[in-house]
């Protein structure tokens, strides 16, 4: 995807290629609304533009993070990309001065959501959306592929920009305004009661866990005029440890 020139305030930014992914369980209701409310914000955004959606096959639970490196990785097959935005699918931007690109920092597009209150959670927040280029994803080794179930993954990727010495960037809260559309929590997004044990240890952990070590297996790949669907097989969390 070639991006349009843009304005001289535009400095600081990558002006690359620029490919944008969400994941998703394979059942989520909200694809179509959320595609309908992007593409509308995408033509104010950045004048062009192009989808990977990628899909979590079977009943297991669900793995955000190692999906993000899915999408990564079955994408730059097809096309050299430089810019990668990493998206919930349940998340609209409401200012177009947001603009979707890459930054000489990791990006934090999501600052303000409504359900925050239109405010920053934590200074450490890096959920919702964000940007990396190929060279900052590279660097962390993508994102973690052992966070299964709600929360915790946002948190060792910030982890892991910070020890390998980048800053996140973020656009103004004024700026950084989105809407979430509303949902019940996915039956197999159950909170992961091993996150914070886990985000203490990613110094340890990001070398080994991450791109270099991600499995999975693709089972289709269906491609559109303005988006393209990867349904994948990411196999199975490990066993919980008993208690007592």
């Amino acid at each position: 995807l070639c991006l349009p020139e843009l304005p001289a305030t535009t400095q600081g930014i990558n002006l690359n290629k620029l490919v944008k992914m969400s994941p998703v369980m394979f059942n989520d209701q909200n694809n179509e609304l959320y595609l309908l409310f992007l593409f509308v914000s995408f033509i104010v955004l950045i004048a062009a533009y192009f989808f990977s959606v990628v899909f979590q096959l079977g009943e297991d639970t669900f793995n955000r993070a190692k999906l993000l490196n899915v999408g990564y990785t079955e994408t730059i097959k097809d096309a050299e990309y430089d810019c990668f935005i990493f998206s919930d699918v349940d998340l609209i931007p409401m200012d177009d001065r947001n603009l979707y690109h890459c930054y000489d920092q990791p990006r934090h597009f999501a600052i303000a959501m409504d359900k925050f209150g239109f405010r920053l959670p934590y200074a450490g927040y890096f959920g919702g959306v964000s940007g990396l280029s190929k060279k900052q994803f590279l660097k962390i080794n993508g994102f973690p592929n052992e966070y299964w179930g709600w929360g915790g993954e946002d948190d060792d990727i910030y982890n892991r920009i910070t020890l390998n010495g980048m800053k996140v960037s973020r656009p103004d809260v004024r700026i950084g305004r989105y809407r979430m559309i509303k949902h019940e929590r996915d039956k197999h997004n159950e909170p992961n009661p091993q996150r914070f044990s886990k985000i203490q240890n990613t110094k340890n952990t990001m070398r080994k866990d991450g791109i270099s070590s991600l499995m999975y297996r693709v089972v289709s790949v269906k491609k559109y005029p303005l988006y393209t669907n990867i349904s994948v097989e990411i196999g199975k969390p490990p066993p919980r440890p008993l208690k007592g």
